[in-house]
């Protein structure tokens, strides 16, 4: 279960930083449009893909734990089979939280990163609950 309306809009309008986990640099990809929406509405968006150099004008890193720096939210744009490999990156950044996109889940997941103090929301977009709770700008 997600957590309710308010707790994610404190988070979307606490957010700085947003690292995207499987960020393509095409702009025709859904990652790239929803990720160039956050940056838009104020947010920095620290693109994750080993397979780019760059995206949105930011430069990309291979994965989450090469990041420097506080990272908020992490938003995750990878099948769900693939996020038992993103949780330990995830919980040592100590994001505020670890958001899983449309179509994407993993309970047992969700359940090391609460137990790590980490909000976890499951098969939501982070655009959309933007649109919704925070539709103002930064």
């Amino acid at each position: 279960m997600n957590p309710e309306d308010q707790i994610l809009a404190s988070i979307l309008a606490e957010a700085e930083t947003i690292a995207v986990v499987g960020l393509s640099d095409d702009p025709s990809r859904t990652s790239h449009r929803i990720a160039a929406y956050m940056q838009e509405a104020g947010y920095r968006v620290i693109p994750i893909n080993p397979g780019i150099e760059s995206a949105l004008g930011e430069k990309a890193y291979s994965s989450l734990g090469e990041v420097t720096g506080r990272v908020d939210i992490v938003n995750v744009f990878r099948r769900s089979e693939e996020i038992p490999a993103l949780v330990d990156e995830a919980i040592e950044k100590r994001p505020r939280a670890f958001w899983m996109q449309k179509g994407i889940s993993n309970p047992a997941s969700a359940r090391r990163l609460e137990d790590a103090g980490v909000t976890t929301i499951q098969n939501l977009c982070i655009k959309t609950t933007h649109r919704e709770l925070a539709p103002s700008p930064r």
